[in-house]
């Protein structure tokens, strides 16, 4: 039994903008990109549903910069401490 094939996300927007530009049928679609016509639908109602979160995007990165700048500064911190403790260390 052969295994389901796995589509690119960039291949399914491409499906799901022809199916929401309404200019085919889903069975046309279907049949030009090779797939089942409930695909089609599903890619369809599933773009639809979430593309609100193309315009998410710059929040989550600058909530992402922020936790990396925070890592940072703690890497810092901590490589300070262990320079200061490594030197004392010497010392004893």
């Amino acid at each position: 039994m052969a295994g389901r094939k796995n589509y690119s996300p960039q291949f399914k927007a491409k499906v799901a903008l022809e199916a929401i530009k309404g200019e085919k049928t889903i069975s046309q679609i279907a049949s030009e990109f090779g797939i089942h016509p409930q695909q089609v639908s599903s890619w369809k109602k599933e773009f639809l549903q979430n593309m609100h979160k193309i315009f998410q995007k710059d929040k989550t990165v600058k909530e992402l910069q922020k936790e990396l700048d925070k890592a940072y500064r703690k890497i810092g911190q901590l490589e300070v401490e262990n320079d200061f403790l490594s030197e004392l260390l010497k010392r004893v």
